[in-house]
C-alpha cells in the first residue's frame, strides 16, 4: 500500500478544509513520491529545509545559552573571532568547495573515475595546505599588528586560527557530500553536530572551573570543530572510496584551479558580504553591541536558512541539467526553485517579525535593542530570496567570473555603506546598509541569469514561452 499524503488529507480533514488543501497535499506527494531527478531534489531540498531548522534551533538555544554564560561583552567577543574563523574557513578553500559540486556530477555522467578519484584526493591534500597557510599569515598579521589591535581580542584571535585548516577541510567534505547528493551527510556535521559540541564542550568547561570568557568558549569551539570534522572525512571519504572503481587517480590541477579560483573569488565575497556587517560593527562599536546585532542576526537564521537549504540541495542538479545538455529542463527546474526559496521565507520572515522581541529577551539585558532592526534586515533577505538561487545557476553553468563581480560590487557597496551609516546611526546604519546591499545583489544576480542564460529568476515574473513549451 502506498503512502499518499492527499488521501490521508481527504480522510482526516473535515470536508471543505480538505478541498482547500488538496493542491497542496497533491503537490507535497509528488515531491516525496517522484522518482526522477526533479523528485530528488525536492525531497533534497525538504530534507535539507529540516536540517536547517534543527539547527536554527540549536544554534538559537547555544547562543542564548552562551550569551548568558559569559555576558554581552565577553560574548561580542568571541562572536566576532567566530564569525571570522567560519569566513577565514571557507575563504581557504581556494574555491575547491565549491568546484567538486560542478565536477563530481560530470565526472559521474561522464564514467571518467579516474578524474573523480583525482580530484577527491587533490582537493583535500589542496585545502588542507591552503588552510595552514592561512593561519600562519593569520597569525604573523597578528602578531604584527598586535600594538593596533585592542587587547582583548588578541589570545582569542590567535586561538581561533588553530582550528582554520579544520574548518576548511569540513568546508570541503561538505561539498564532496553535496556533488554526490548525499544531504544528511553534507549538513548534519557543521549544522547539527558542531553546535551540540560546542554547547556540551563548554558547559563541561563551565563546571569544571573554567572562567565563562572569550578565551574559554573559543577552546570549546576549537575542540568541537576538529572531533566533528575528523568523524565527517572518515565517514565521507570512506563512502566515496567504497563506490569508485580501484583505478589509479588523473589529476587535471590546472583545468581544477582555473574552475575553483573565480568561484573563489565569489564564495569570499559572498561570505564576506553576508558578515560584512558584523565585522564592520566590531571595527567601529564595541563588543556589547556587536554582542546585540549578532544576537539580531541569529534571529533571522529561520529566514536565512530557506535560501541555504535551497542551495544546498539544488546545486548538483544544475550541474547535471548542464552537462546533460538540457536547458529546457535547467530553465523548468530553475524556476521551480525560485518559488522552493521565495514563499517559505517569507512565511519565516512574518514569523521571526512576531517572534522576534521574546526571541531576543532570552538572550539578556539590553539584546531587545535589536528588534526594531529585524524589519530592515528581513527585507533584505526576502529580497534575495525572490530571485532564487541565482549564484549556484551562474556558477554551475560556467558564469563564475561575471557573478564574481556582481559580489565584489555588491561587497564594495556593502562596506562603503557601513563605513558611511555606522558612524552617524551606530547598528540602524549597519542594518540598513546590509539591507541596501542585499536587494543591489539580488537585482544584480536576476538581471545577469536573465542575460546570460535567458532564465527570468524572479519569483513575480512569469515563466518564458521556451519554458511552458
Amino acid at each position: 500500500m502506498r503512502f499518499s499524503p492527499s488521501t490521508i488529507g481527504s480522510r482526516l480533514l473535515p470536508g471543505r478544509l480538505a478541498v482547500r488543501a488538496e493542491p497542496w497535499l497533491l503537490r507535497l506527494e509528488e515531491l516525496l513520491l517522484a522518482r526522477d531527478a526533479r523528485g530528488e531534489a525536492g525531497r533534497n531540498a525538504l530534507l535539507a529545509f529540516i536540517i536547517r531548522v534543527v539547527n536554527a534551533a540549536i544554534a538559537f538555544l547555544s547562543q542564548v545559552l552562551l550569551a548568558r554564560w559569559m555576558g554581552s561583552f565577553e560574548y561580542g567577543i568571541y562572536v566576532l573571532v567566530w564569525v571570522t574563523m567560519i569566513i577565514l574557513g571557507n575563504i581557504a578553500c581556494l574555491g575547491f568547495h565549491t568546484s567538486v559540486i560542478r565536477y563530481i556530477p560530470e565526472y559521474k555522467a561522464k564514467q571518467e573515475y579516474a578524474e573523480l578519484r583525482g580530484i577527491n584526493r587533490a582537493s583535500r591534500l589542496f585545502v588542507l595546505a591552503s588552510s595552514t597557510a592561512f593561519a600562519l599569515v593569520g597569525m604573523l598579521g597578528i602578531w604584527a599588528f598586535e600594538p593596533v589591535i585592542e587587547s582583548y581580542y588578541v589570545v582569542p584571535f590567535y586561538l581561533g586560527l588553530i582550528c582554520l585548516p579544520m574548518m576548511a577541510l569540513s568546508d570541503l567534505m561538505q561539498g564532496v557530500a553535496r556533488g554526490n547528493a548525499w544531504v544528511v551527510r553534507a549538513l548534519l556535521p557543521a549544522y547539527f553536530v558542531r553546535p551540540i559540541l560546542i554547547l556540551v564542550f563548554m558547559g563541561v568547561a563551565l563546571l569544571t572551573g573554567y572562567a565563562p570568557d572569550a578565551k574559554t568558549a573559543v577552546v570549546t569551539a576549537i575542540l568541537a570543530t576538529y572531533v566533528t570534522t575528523i568523524l565527517q572525512f572518515l565517514s565521507i571519504s570512506a563512502r566515496v572510496d567504497r563506490k569508485l572503481p580501484p583505478v589509479k587517480p588523473v589529476f587535471r590541477m590546472r583545468e581544477w584551479t582555473a574552475v575553483s579560483l573565480p568561484i573563489f573569488l565569489i564564495e569570499s565575497f559572498f561570505f564576506l558580504l553576508t558578515n560584512a556587517d558584523v565585522l564592520m560593527v566590531g571595527r567601529y562599536m564595541a563588543p556589547t553591541d556587536v554582542a546585540v546585532y549578532f544576537a539580531t542576526v541569529k534571529t533571522l537564521a529561520l529566514v536565512h536558512f530557506v535560501y541555504f537549504a535551497v542551495k544546498a540541495s539544488v546545486a548538483q542538479r544544475y550541474s547535471a541539467f548542464m552537462h546533460g545538455g538540457d536547458h529546457a529542463g535547467l530553465a523548468a527546474f530553475a524556476r521551480e526553485t525560485v518559488g522552493w526559496t521565495f514563499w517559505p521565507s517569507l512565511a519565516m520572515g512574518v514569523i521571526v517579525l512576531i517572534l522576534g522581541k521574546p526571541m531576543l529577551m532570552m538572550f539578556g539585558e539590553g539584546f531587545t535593542d535589536g528588534y526594531p532592526l529585524l524589519f530592515v534586515l528581513i527585507g533584505g533577505v526576502i529580497a534575495r530570496a525572490a530571485v532564487g538561487p541565482a549564484e549556484s545557476l551562474l556558477t554551475m553553468s560556467g558564469h563564475q567570473k561575471i557573478c564574481a563581480l556582481v559580489y565584489a560590487l555588491t561587497l564594495a557597496l556593502n562596506v562603503a555603506l557601513n563605513m558611511l551609516l555606522i558612524p552617524l546611526y551606530g547598528l540602524w546604519g549597519a542594518a540598513a546598509a546590509t539591507g541596501i546591499a542585499m536587494v543591489f545583489e539580488a537585482s544584480a544576480l536576476s538581471f545577469t541569469a536573465w542575460r546570460k542564460l535567458g532564465i527570468p529568476m524572479l519569483i513575480f515574473l512569469p515563466s518564458t514561452k521556451h519554458e511552458v513549451a
